[in-house]
Formats: structure tokens, sequence, C-alpha cells
């Protein structure tokens, strides 16, 4: 399974940068990188940098650089992609920020193994998200929901209990999936902040750069809510009753149920 997430992040259209032509390839740049369909449209200048970043991290993240491999000159991007050095200068900084290349002064830029080197934020600027990836994202979402839950039920105010109740109801009443997947994702994200755990706030904050933008993507997540409706009260009643233990397994469950669905597996 291939999920392409190019039509639903069209807030994230900076990072497209494939799907816009702006100088013809003179050789530097891989042959994918050149083939695209050019625009009409002109190319307001003021984006140009967030476009030269999101051409690198597509060829970097989409693997037509291999980890190790030395990437052209900035002079050299710079021509190929009509553009200044100083513009291709900022672009390799976010570039080496994010970890995805090695700068050394005297040496070539070198790509690194983001995989390895890279952060949570790597996962926002991929362009797609495959098999092995939502696979990986929905066991980790799985692990640190349910123990955010069993956190929640120990330490959550009586004010952050009544806003995960109502966000439990809210899943099944809303109007269209659209609405039941932000639901979904404000009631997961009011658990992990009544946990109490600025680790798991963290991640959530990293994994709703890639989610949000793209969350017509995720559709599997509200398959079946009316279904699981009744999970998420019940996880919501034992976090009011703080009962850890029982909060944990109601949001494992529901995680596990969103899992297969999202993998097309059966319930």
């Amino acid at each position: 399974m291939s999920i392409d997430v190019s039509k639903t992040a069209r807030t994230l259209i900076v990072y497209r940068i494939g799907m816009v032509a702006i100088v013809p390839n003179t050789g530097t740049l891989r042959r994918e990188m050149a083939e695209q369909p050019a625009s009409a449209i002109p190319l307001p200048r003021e984006s140009v940098p967030d476009l030269v970043f999101g051409r690198l991290c597509e060829a970097i993240l989409g693997g037509q650089y291999q980890p190790g491999e030395r990437l052209p000159t900035q002079r050299a991007l710079a021509a190929d992609l009509g553009v200044n050095v100083a513009t291709v200068r900022e672009a390799v900084k976010r570039l080496e920020q994010l970890r995805l290349v090695e700068v050394r002064h005297g040496d070539a830029m070198r790509v690194r193994d983001w995989r390895r080197s890279g952060g949570l934020d790597a996962l926002a600027l991929l362009t797609s998200v495959d098999q092995d990836v939502v696979r990986s994202l929905f066991e980790s979402r799985r692990l640190l929901l349910s123990e955010a839950a069993r956190l929640a039920a120990q330490r959550a105010s009586a004010a952050q209990m009544d806003e995960i109740a109502e966000l439990a109801g809210a899943v099944a009443t809303a109007g269209d999936d659209h609405g039941g997947l932000l639901a979904d994702w404000h009631f997961m994200a009011a658990v992990v902040d009544a946990a109490g755990n600025i680790v798991f706030q963290l991640i959530m904050n990293s994994v709703r750069e890639l989610y949000l933008p793209r969350i017509g993507a995720f559709g599997g997540i509200v398959a079946h809510r009316d279904a699981w409706a009744p999970t998420y009260l019940r996880a919501a009643a034992a976090i009011r009753e703080r009962d850890g233990d029982a909060a944990a397994v109601a949001v494992a469950d529901l995680a596990i149920a969103q899992e297969r669905a999202m993998m097309g597996e059966q319930r």
C-alpha cells in the first residue's frame, strides 16, 4: 500500500517542488527530478527558498540520492534550479539542521541516512507515505496512546476529564468522516495532554505536522467510527474512574482496530 498525499497536502504545497519546473535541467540533478510537467503559473519569488528546500528534500527522502553520496556543489545546484547561490545556501542550512546532509568545510556535501540521523520532523517532509512507514507510524501511535491513557487516568484534572468525555462523544456525532478524523485527533491529543508527559506532547506535535495536512489519506481511522464509538466512551469513562489499566486497554483496542483498517486487514 502506498498513500499519495499530494492531493490532500494543500497547505504543504511548497514541498511539492517536483510539480513545478523552474528551468530545464542541465544534468546536475537526477533525471527523475527534471521530468516534471511545466507549470503555466509564474513562480512567486518569495516562495523560491521553500521550493528549493522542498525539491532537495524530495530528492533525498525519495532515495534519488543515497546515504553517503555527494551532492552537487551549491553553485551547480543554483545553476540547475535557476536561482542564486544564496538561496541554495539557505536551503542547505535547513537540510543540515534536519540532519539530512553533512557539510564539511573543504569537502563535498554528503547525504546522511535520514532514517538513522533524522528526527520526527523528517516525517512531515515525506511527499508519500508507504506501507512500512504507515505500519511503523500506527505501531508507535498505539504504544504511545495506550500508555498516555494509563497516565491520564492517574493525572487528569476534572476539567481534562470533562474535555476527554466530550470529545469521545464527538467522534460518533461528527457530520462526516473529515469531522470524525478531526474529532479523533483532538480526543487523542487531549488524552496525551492529560498524561502530563512533555516528551509525549512533543512527539504528538511532530506527528501533527505529518497528519493534519494529509488527514484525508488516513480515512481508515474512522472507517467504522459508529462501531468504535463505544470504545472512545469506554476509554473516557476509565480515565474518569482513574482506572489506568482499563483506560490503556480501551485505547489500545481502538488503536489496533484503526491500524488494521488503515493496513486493509480484517477486523
